[in-house]
């Protein structure tokens, strides 16, 4: 059984449907690369190869496109999907998806291959050689340079020049189609005669085809981090209906055109002498320009699609969890680094006829186990057809066994036994003890700012960029000169080959330079302007005149009016004691802003910002009324200054904070609970009236079998039998939802206890529960901590009479001190890890001077360790009649000394501004004074901290005035 799942980020949906759709294509150009070999090989009876590998792959895309909307969140596509499917028997499941991976990773490879022949043919024409470990090298890293980069340039350069290569190989199929057809030169549509196929021959190479017919579903991958996932799933439609003019039509002109028998099986030769009938003298570029398209975005498409799959893998525990790590920028560091290590296994094995049949085989396992998942799962409703899944599985079995053998024994066991090795690998990466095998070390490295910074980045741009481009000069130079001397059309084709590659590297050398920057600068604008908005100071910007040119949400509250109607009014207006000039304003000064009958005291920072052409002066507007307010009361009566000046602070602090904090979560409940009420009421008629709409519809079904054609096409638009089984679903999830939302208003209420009378008996654990509620966000497992275990231990409780919300504060008080506690200890634990780890030298100098440290006291000093963080609560009743409320942690703990200053006004331990040292003091007068209960707190260093707080069961307040009456 697999282990819990870790809990990992999701993806940031980042890319456009086009960008998708893109990815989703590169399959069906890569049918440049196969057809002259099954063509050679069984001439016009290949045609019978390639009409069922078809209709199965349409099949696959509509099943796969089903599971990706019911998986909507899951990256990879089909091989995890398969694992979905498979949950059950994990083995099968991950080598279904590695099977898939592999067959992937070999298609970069022979890219590489492909191209770098391509290359040398042409450099050889002009008596340039180029060694091929260059050539490898250097076309095999270019995907993954832009794939390291942290931009979405990969995507948006495979949709640049996808859109073009389709083009151009659409215009083929039809263009030669309509010769064939119509052309007086043509040699007719139909062979005169039909060759014999043996069943052999057709296994063999239904095997071999299904590495593209397979492949049209690649758009799946990419749903996670698509913006738009249900508009990149509707792709998998029309990729699927793509396939018959592509795979039957131009194979179906290749078939007729190319039919000399020395072409063989070389795939320029073969296209070239299809497209020259009608394309006359520009088919050698075009066909190099679709060859050398299909290898670079075939490529592309690996280093972003792979990546994916071992990330969906590692979230979902089938591999080691390093390789779900991503960065910010979306860059699978592991996942890339392992698909580049594969690929340079593939270049090193060097055949490229033994990769693509080893390749195959796991690939085309894969789908067998994907129509065994989906025929195991029959019953579950994204499975569309299953007993064709079962057909079809029963039929790729067949395939397997005796295609597999006539390409080869040898190439069969290799292939089935590939995934197994690389799962082995997995199991050695996840158990041994390196670095970079850990998921947690990339997580620190990325976390943490760079040590080297570029002060300068025009300056190493620019460098960067002069080195390159006056290289790229020096090799177009140089080929100027070859091509003068050597001036054949064949070279023509070397323009095209150097235009994508040029373009590739153009933007690979984008990626490393300029674009970084571009991104950081888009991120500090996002940055600035969330701040802008959500600063509670007010913030504006004016010109040189003074005149008021933006201002954000919160001078609202200061001016009384809405930011616009601020705009183009001079700040002195509203501030006049300020100059008429900006460049005369004093950078920090307070100012007094009459509103009506009101008086604000504002404290106002300047500060100039020079653009090129103007100058602009940010000012930020902090309302210190009320310690102006405090320093006049301070100032009236020295003598009184200390326990007058704490009393009216804490009381003005619990005040505001309960006040604002009630009417604010007491407003959210109410204006939450109108809306989701009136939802929830008209659920249930809505769902009758569904019912009994779909009833009539179904009656119509049954009466009228057969409609009018404007309906049935409307009906198939909108997938009516799908919106049929899907819209109950849809009103019960509504369902589920508006529940869900009861239930949080019910807490938030519970917590406010503002619909009660002050003093009334309630539920003690509700009020504990609704307070972890609304601390629930705190709780969870933050980047640098694991999450924080509740341990509730209640007690058989009555109902207790108390002020059920100052009571709430003071569980805020205590449980919100205990977590930021926990977090301190986890800070300390890893401090003092790191100072053992330091203490491995004996001597430290001081002052020029050499002491000994003393291992026995360093290594006697106990933190802990901090690694499982818990809260435990108890409640009970004791002898006396009253409520007992524990609240401990496992934290440091707390020394004595401050101990006996853990009540005080003002007193804390916290840094500036992060704590107001009133939290505890007003716990503290709650339960003393309000409940005429008693608070302690019980620590010991390296043992954590409890408070205990007893409280009477009846207050006697409540006592009395029930005698009275």
């Amino acid at each position: 059984m697999l282990q819990k799942q870790p809990s990992y980020p999701h993806l940031t949906r980042s890319l456009s449907a086009v960008e998708t759709w893109g990815f989703g294509l590169t399959a069906h150009i890569s049918w440049t690369a196969l057809v002259p070999a099954i063509h050679a090989a069984l001439g016009s009876q290949a045609i019978f190869v390639w009409i069922p590998a078809v209709i199965v792959g349409m099949l696959l895309n509509y099943q796969v496109k089903r599971l990706g909307v019911h998986f909507i969140d899951v990256a990879g596509g089909t091989p995890n999907y398969t694992t979905k499917l498979l949950n059950k028997y994990p083995m099968l499941a991950r080598y279904a998806a590695i099977g898939y991976l592999l067959n992937w990773i070999s298609y970069l490879s022979v890219n590489t291959i492909v191209l770098r022949d391509l290359i040398k043919v042409n450099l050889g024409m002009l008596g340039f050689t180029c060694p091929d470990i260059l050539l490898d090298i250097g076309f095999t890293l270019l995907p993954f340079v832009l794939a390291f980069s942290g931009t979405r340039a990969l995507s948006i350069l495979h949709s640049f020049f996808i859109i073009p290569a389709f083009g151009i190989l659409i215009v083929f199929c039809v263009q030669g189609l309509g010769w064939l057809a119509f052309a007086t030169e043509s040699p007719g549509f139909f062979p005169q005669s039909w060759s014999n196929l043996s069943f052999v021959d057709w296994a063999k190479w239904f095997f071999f085809v299904t590495y593209a017919t397979y492949s049209c579903e690649t758009a799946s991958s990419f749903v996670a981090d698509s913006n738009h996932p249900r508009q990149t799933l509707r792709f998998l439609d029309i990729a699927a209906w793509l396939m018959p003019p592509i795979f039957w039509g131009g194979s179906w002109v290749v078939l007729r055109l190319a039919t000399d028998p020395n072409l063989g099986d070389n795939a320029f030769l073969n296209l070239v002498a299809a497209s020259q009938p009608f394309w006359g003298k520009f088919a050698q570029i075009g066909v190099t320009f679709l060859l050398v398209a299909a290898c670079l975005l075939g490529s592309a498409t690996v280093v972003s699609n792979c990546p994916r799959i071992l990330y969906q893998l590692a979230r979902d525990n089938y591999i080691a969890p390093v390789f779900s790590f991503v960065t910010k920028r979306g860059v699978f560091i592991p996942a890339l680094t392992l698909t580049l290590v594969y690929c340079f296994i593939y270049l090193i094995w060097g055949d490229v006829a033994r990769i693509v049949a080893v390749g195959n085989i796991g690939w085309f396992v894969s789908f067998m186990l994907l129509h065994l998942g989906l025929w195991l799962e029959r019953d579950r409703p994204e499975v569309l057809f299953p007993k064709i899944s079962l057909a079809i599985l029963l039929l790729e079995i067949v395939v397997l066994v005796v295609g597999g053998i006539a390409w080869g024994w040898g190439n069969l066991v290799i292939g089935l036994v590939f995934p197994v090795g690389v799962m082995m690998i997995d199991a050695v990466v996840r158990y041994v003890s390196f670095g970079p095998f850990r998921l947690n070390w990339w997580i620190k490295r990325y976390q943490s700012r760079s040590a080297v910074v570029v002060r300068d980045l025009v300056i190493s741009q620019v460098t960067t960029l002069s080195v390159l481009l006056c290289g790229a000069v020096m090799v177009g130079w140089l080929l100027g000169v070859k091509l003068s001397k050597t001036a054949h059309t064949e070279n023509n084709n070397l323009i095209v080959v150097l235009l994508i590659t040029v373009a590739f590297v153009g933007v690979a050398i984008a990626c490393w330079t300029s674009l970084p920057q571009v991104v950081a600068i888009a991120e500090a604008r996002e940055a600035a302007e969330h701040l802008f908005t959500v600063a509670q100071d007010g913030i504006v910007v004016v010109n040189e005149q003074g005149k008021i040119c933006q201002a954000n949400p919160a001078t609202e509250y200061l001016f009384g009016i809405s930011p616009i109607e601020l705009l183009g009014s001079h700040l002195n207006y509203w501030l006049s004691a300020l100059d008429f000039y900006p460049q005369n304003w004093e950078k920090r000064s307070e100012q007094t802003l009459r509103r009506k009958s009101q008086i604000i005291i504002l404290e106002v920072s300047v500060s100039d910002r020079p653009h090129q052409d103007f100058r602009e002066y940010v000012v930020i507007l902090h309302d210190i009324t009320k310690r102006k307010q405090a320093e006049e009361i301070l100032q009236r009566s020295e003598a009184q200054l200390r326990e007058q000046a704490q009393q009216l602070a804490s009381q003005l602090v619990q005040s505001e904070k309960m006040s604002s904090l009630g009417q604010l979560v007491a407003g959210i409940a109410h204006e939450i609970n109108n809306p989701v009420n009136f939802i929830y009421g008209n659920l249930t008629p809505a769902n009758q009236y569904i019912k009994d709409l779909l009833e009539i519809l179904q009656l119509y079904q049954k009466h009228y079998p057969h409609p009018a054609p404007e309906i049935e096409k409307t009906a198939t638009a909108i997938d009516l039998d799908f919106v049929i089984e899907d819209l109950p679903k849809l009103l019960n999830s509504m369902q589920v939802g508006a529940q869900r939302i009861t239930e949080i208003v019910l807490s938030l209420r519970n917590f406010s206890r503002l619909d009660e009378a002050e003093i009334k008996a309630v539920d003690i654990h509700e009020g504990i529960d609704s307070t972890l509620m609304i601390l629930q966000n705190r709780l969870k497992a933050q980047a640098n901590r694991p999450v924080i275990e509740v341990i509730r231990e209640y007690g058989n409780l009555p109902l207790i009479e108390c002020y059920a919300g100052q009571l709430n504060q003071v569980f805020m008080n205590l449980l919100t001190n205990a977590i930021d506690a926990l977090e301190e200890s986890i800070v300390n634990s890893e401090i003092v890890r790191s100072c053992r780890l330091a203490s491995e030298s004996n001597y430290q100098t001081r002052e020029g001077q050499q002491s000994k440290v003393n291992h026995s006291e360093l290594w006697t000093m106990d933190y802990g360790f901090l690694t499982k963080p818990q809260i435990r609560i108890h409640t009970e009743i004791n002898d006396n009649q009253e409520v007992i409320i524990s609240i401990a942690d496992n934290g440091s703990g707390i020394p004595q000394q401050i101990q006996q200053r853990l009540f005080e006004p003002f007193f804390t331990t916290k840094p500036v501004g992060k704590g107001t040292g009133l939290g505890l003091s007003i716990s503290y007068k709650i339960i003393t004074e309000k409940h005429q209960g008693k608070i302690e707190c019980i620590s010991a260093p390296n043992k954590g901290t409890v408070f205990i707080i007893t409280v009477p069961l009846v207050q006697k307040g409540i006592d009395e005035l029930a005698t009275a009456n």
